[in-house]
């Protein structure tokens, strides 16, 4: 049996609030698992000041993965930063830790700041690019320092092609689509469904920023562009906001004041599982992008969007750039405009069956994680 490490970040951190963040990586783990594999999960967390202390804020976490299968199979240490190495892991001896790692057949790293030490560990190391433009944006930039690694995927289509309006840093990325455990997100269908929904982070903070250009690149800014949908909807359009400040929720009151229904994304995300029973009592997802998705058109799709279509949810998504795969008018529809988003949405509401139906044929068809993940670790091992 093969061992892989997959190596996540601030899935921990962020766990109390972050149900659909820790199903980024959960579907890799699970992917891999089904395949074969023995599968072990690596990541840092903020130290709360004592081990006991520290035990006692990661109990909630340990018990999800307990209910997920995966007790037993999780490597944590806390971390002091970006880029350091572990010097102790939780409810593991250290010497323990490393012979792990030099027995493993692959580490998954999705931390791109991962230390050169930590990877140097590994037999062989895998890099997954799950912000593409933006990764190689920063790299580019000097904004950020990737170790290397032997093997470099990426889960945008246009990534070191001609078709990038990026650089590709000199490396040769490999494309893969994003996996789901169709397992895990059984079709849900349900024709009095009345919801078109999303869950987002609504944070002013994260801004593009180089000699060339300066632009706020938040989901925020995108949805703003489309306040007036609501108003042209068939259906109810709600949005599930990470809000933080006051600035945040007067925001939301806007939107609610145009016709959308605004809830916090605790409420209905704050575990793994609320997550998925949100999104699968949904009529569908509608749903912006972040600006330099459709700035750098990277054929992004996100995993988010994913967990609809696999439930049978058809998808209305911001169209960010030129796909072999994806489509317009069809259990996904990606729009560029107000008309065409409006558009969309009553196509959905025409014949619903038949686009929720398509839906989930999309991810079986192209993000079944037994079939991106074997095709993954073939080429990176």
């Amino acid at each position: 049996m093969l061992t892989v490490v997959i190596a996540p970040v601030n899935v921990i951190n962020f766990f109390r609030s972050g149900g659909g963040h820790f199903w980024v990586y959960m579907q890799y783990a699970q992917g891999l698992r089904a395949l074969g594999f023995e599968v072990y999960w690596l990541e840092g967390f903020r130290g709360r000041g004592s081990e006991e202390e520290d035990a006692e804020w990661l109990a909630p976490w340990l018990a999800c993965m307990q209910r997920f299968g995966f007790g037993g199979k999780v490597l944590l240490y806390p971390s002091r930063g970006t880029g350091d190495v572990p010097d102790r892991y939780v409810g593991l001896e250290t010497d323990e830790a490393e012979a792990l790692f030099r027995r493993a057949d692959l580490l998954l790293n999705f931390h791109y700041a991962a230390s050169s030490h930590l990877l140097k560990r590994f037999r062989r190391t895998a890099l997954v690019d799950i912000d593409p433009g933006l990764l190689q944006f920063w790299m580019s930039r000097g904004q950020l320092s990737v170790a290397r690694h032997d093997v470099y995927f990426t889960t945008g289509e246009t990534v070191g092609t001609s078709e990038a309006f990026f650089p590709d840093c000199s490396i040769r990325w490999n494309y893969t689509p994003p996996p789901i455990c169709l397992e895990s997100w059984p079709v849900a269908f349900d024709p009095g469904a009345e919801k078109f929904t999303t869950v987002s982070n609504w944070d002013a903070d994260d801004w593009i920023v180089d000699q060339e250009q300066t632009y706020e690149n938040t989901k925020r800014v995108a949805f703003l562009e489309f306040a007036d949908l609501a108003r042209m909807a068939p259906q109810r359009l709600e949005l599930a906001l990470f809000l933080r400040t006051e600035r945040d929720a007067e925001e939301g009151r806007e939107l609610e004041r145009r016709g959308w229904s605004v809830r916090h994304s605790n409420e209905v995300a704050g575990t793994p599982e609320e997550y998925r029973a949100y999104i699968q009592v949904s009529r569908g997802e509608f749903s912006c992008a972040r600006p330099s998705c459709m700035r750098f058109e990277n054929a992004w799709i996100s995993d988010r969007t994913l967990c609809y279509l696999a439930s049978g949810k058809p998808a209305v998504v911001q169209h960010t750039g030129p796909s072999a795969f994806l489509p317009d008018a069809e259990g996904m529809f990606r729009f560029s405009s107000l008309a065409e988003a409006a558009g969309a949405l009553k196509a959905v509401d025409a014949d619903y069956e038949r686009h929720c139906r398509a839906a989930r044929r999309l991810v079986e068809d192209y993000f079944d994680a037994r079939k991106v993940l074997a095709s993954l670790l073939a080429r990176a091992l």
